[in-house]
């Protein structure tokens, strides 16, 4: 059964030169016929002009946008019924070594769907009498057989769009697919090409990646066809880095277990931050004398890592910020011999809102521990905070005085002191010292403890 977007446009183009040239083709062909439900957007290809057939379809107001084209490439892009419409003119492509973007020209639909990335991705659905078109003669039977087969020899495909190496790993595993032989030595082979591609779109792969119940399985495939030396070389030094005696796999592997054990509708930051919780380990390796090892500070300094290579993959400001912290704080709750209403006060007004994902991170960590160690046991720690931060929310743990009447009572101008002063008064409320908002107390303690914000005679 078509989707209704695709049978409206079925029904609008009949009895134009449109009928039975139009084809439905990729994901929507592919996943239901795997039994899969179809996603959100659709792609229609023709032999006719795509871009008429925009115009055909935005007069007879079917989408809620005017056409979006890119005439260089012959593809338009329209909004029916919710869902996104990408129209193409079937096309064969050529391509420069130094870029990814191709000249394009009008050619037949079997040139169409050998320029295609996998025999799975190029079966066709003709939308007027719903024929399904196998061109190739190959990719039901790689369908049924779940092979992941190019449609042209493997170099030649990935040395035209390297993206499709990103893709041959998501889909082997989002699909449940075994690569066809020659496919992963050729990736390996031609890796290289990969640094042709923005970071933006490797971003995205990344993401689909990651979002996806096989994000483990996916990532190690990177590591080990050689994509992930491209995208980021220092997760390489993680391979082969032993933990110690509370360890019973090395940083990489053990890296992998954490994503594994994150609960199943974890988000994409809850995600990247197992990612990177650890990612700083092997920098940090010391042995002691007692022949244990440590990683002293690989929280902080994985934090400064994070944001690098988060920053390199072109993620958001607010996205990056939110990870890094993240993998900051993901040794504070298991560090702790005692868990004390003030420590979860100073975890409510550090993490506010992205606690629960902290904790769901250290549940995960803890539980990748070698079998038999005693694995933290959260339950306690999750009572304290949500009692806490039901009494003093992250909203009120600040000070009680502005800045303007901390500067008047010290006498002090705009500057470092003014905000030495705010944190102090912070933990004054962390440390149940004196109530949220008690702006008395607070300015009492202020005008008593002045001096401490005076530099030393000699240094005014």
């Amino acid at each position: 059964m078509l989707p209704d977007p695709v049978l409206e446009i079925a029904q609008i183009t009949r009895g134009t030169p449109f009928e039975n040239e139009l084809y439905l083709v990729g994901g929507a062909v592919r996943d239901p016929l795997l039994g899969l439900p179809a996603g959100g957007d659709f792609d229609l290809v023709t032999t006719q002009n795509a871009l008429d057939l925009a115009e055909l379809l935005w007069q007879a107001g079917l989408s809620t946008i005017p056409p979006v084209t890119y005439p260089r490439f012959g593809t338009a892009m329209l909004v029916i019924q919710g869902a996104n419409i990408e129209l193409v003119t079937a096309r064969a492509e050529s391509y420069d070594e130094s870029s990814r973007k191709p000249t394009v020209k009008p050619a037949s639909l079997l040139e169409d769907a050998l320029r295609r990335d996998f025999t799975v991705n190029a079966l066709m659905i003709r939308i007027h009498d719903a024929t399904l078109c196998d061109l190739l003669g190959t990719g039901q039977r790689d369908l049924r057989d779940r092979i992941l087969r190019t449609p042209r020899p493997p170099d030649e495909t990935f040395i035209d769009d390297p993206l499709r190496m990103l893709r041959a790993v998501r889909f082997r595993w989002k699909l449940g697919f075994t690569p066809a032989p020659g496919l992963w030595e050729a990736i390996r082979q031609n890796r290289e090409r990969l640094g042709i591609i923005s970071f933006e779109r490797i971003r995205d792969e990344l993401v689909k990646m990651l979002l996806h119940s096989t994000a483990a399985d996916a990532l190690d495939d990177l590591m080990h066809v050689g994509l992930m030396e491209l995208i980021a070389p220092e997760f390489l030094p993680m391979v082969g880095c032993e933990q110690g005696k509370w360890h019973h796999l090395d940083v990489w592997d053990h890296t992998l277990l954490v994503v594994r054990n994150l609960p199943s509708d974890a988000p994409l930051e809850l995600r990247l931050a197992a990612l990177f919780h650890d990612v700083a380990k092997p920098a940090t390796r010391t042995i002691d004398p007692n022949g244990d090892i440590r990683f002293f500070g690989h929280e902080t300094e994985g934090e400064a890592m994070t944001i690098k290579i988060l920053t390199r993959w072109k993620f958001p400001t607010a996205t990056i910020h939110r990870v890094a912290s993240l993998v900051r704080g993901h040794m504070r709750p298991g560090s702790m011999e005692k868990f004390t209403a003030t420590a979860a006060r100073r975890l409510v007004r550090d993490f506010d809102a992205d606690l629960p994902l902290l904790l769901d991170l250290v549940e995960a960590d803890a539980a990748a521990l070698r079998p038999g160690v005693r694995m933290l046991d959260l339950s306690p720690i999750r009572e304290r905070i949500e009692q806490v931060a039901i009494a003093t929310p992250a909203a009120v743990i600040q000070a009680p005085l502005t800045g303007e009447q901390i500067m008047a009572i010290l006498d002090v101008p705009a500057g470092r002191v003014v905000g030495a002063a705010k944190r102090d008064l912070e933990e004054l409320i962390i440390t149940g010292e004196f109530q949220p908002g008690d702006a008395d107390a607070a300015s009492r303690w202020l005008h008593e403890n002045a001096d401490r914000y005076r530099p030393p005679e000699g240094n005014a």
